[in-house]
């Protein structure tokens, strides 16, 4: 890891620093806690007594409790210099909650939050959240998202994420603690979980899809090319303050996609023509109106910005990570099915 200076302080992080993660078992932070691994960087994971994970020796390990309005990780974050948090409430495919906002409101907003504060008076110089692109909408247009466009987050998660990002500036202006926020559209790779899983499995089946006429265009983002970015954002001193939109760099649409996925499968694409009106009709009808539009509005993010301040590349190019995802399943998710 090269060093960088804070901002603030002036104080110099080195490699004798240590970097805190959180959601450290998940997709995401399972590939990062790899990666900084790698790259000899001391590192503190937050883990929950239920779930047993055993990490190697070199990294230190943590039981916490859930994250709360009075959740205590004072003792985990001594001798922390950089939070990485990517623990959440994720999108629920069958939500029970009554209020399922505040649900998520527990949380990644008030959860958060305490977290935040204790990380700054534990003396954290910077904290890096992951957010998700669902802040600035749901479907972007002929235009793609950008930094500087007005949030329109569209769901109770995208809108307890964005709550949670206020909530983190207005630390950082008290405390002084460095934020940086990352917002990521689908994010893919081996263990995905969720949606690019459920496409994985249609299309390595040979089920024909009516998505043949769709002209969409959607951003997507190799977990590799995630961490990359994260990692990036918890050691550069321009990162400081600012929020960045990643991405892989090259848009796909949806019928696109299913053809590289099926290449990478060794599969053949089964793709059929029909009309998106009627696409969308059969979606209300049935409920899945949230679905279709996935599938067949468009979603791009412009990530010239972190690309230009932090000079980030992602190192991984979307053939190189959809081979490594299709690599993945064939082994372990195929073979068990």
């Amino acid at each position: 890891m090269s060093e960088f200076v804070s901002t603030d302080a002036g104080d110099v992080m080195t490699e004798s620093s240590r970097i805190f993660i959180t959601g450290s078992t998940g997709f995401v932070g399972s590939t990062i806690v790899k990666k900084l691994l790698q790259e000899n960087i001391r590192l503190t994971v937050a883990v929950f007594a239920a779930e047993g994970a055993r990490f190697p020796a070199a990294i230190k390990q943590v039981v916490v409790e859930p994250l709360s309005k009075s959740c205590d990780y004072t003792a985990a974050l001594q001798d922390i210099d950089t939070v990485i948090h990517l623990a959440a409430r994720v999108h629920v495919m069958k939500e029970t909650a009554h209020d399922p906002l505040q649900e998520f409101r527990k949380v990644n907003v008030y959860g958060m939050e305490r977290l935040a504060r204790q990380a700054a008076q534990a003396g954290a110089k910077r904290f890096v959240f992951m957010s998700t692109i669902g802040v600035n909408g749901d479907i972007s247009g002929d235009k793609p998202y950008t930094e500087g466009d007005v949030p329109r987050p569209h769901n109770p998660y995208s809108v307890s994420k964005y709550e949670a990002e206020l909530a983190l500036r207005q630390i950082s202006i008290e405390t002084g603690m460095e934020v940086v926020i990352i917002r990521a559209p689908l994010v893919y790779g081996p263990c995905n979980p969720g949606n690019f899983l459920s496409l994985l499995r249609i299309v390595s089946k040979g089920i024909p899809l009516p998505l043949a006429s769709v002209k969409n265009k959607r951003s997507l983002i190799y977990v590799g090319n995630l961490v990359d970015a994260l990692a990036t954002c918890a050691t550069h001193p321009g990162a400081a303050g600012q929020t960045y939109l990643v991405s892989d760099g090259g848009n796909v649409s949806t019928p696109e996609l299913v053809r590289r996925t099926a290449s990478a499968l060794g599969v053949p694409a089964r793709l059929f023509p029909a009309p998106v009106s009627l696409m969308k009709l059969l979606g209300k009808l049935t409920g899945k109106s949230g679905a279709v539009n996935r599938l067949t509005g468009s979603l791009t993010v412009d990530s010239s910005k972190i690309r230009q301040e932090l000079e980030w590349k992602p190192p991984f190019t979307m053939e190189e990570g959809l081979r490594e995802t299709a690599g993945w399943f064939n082994n372990r998710v195929k073979v068990k099915s």
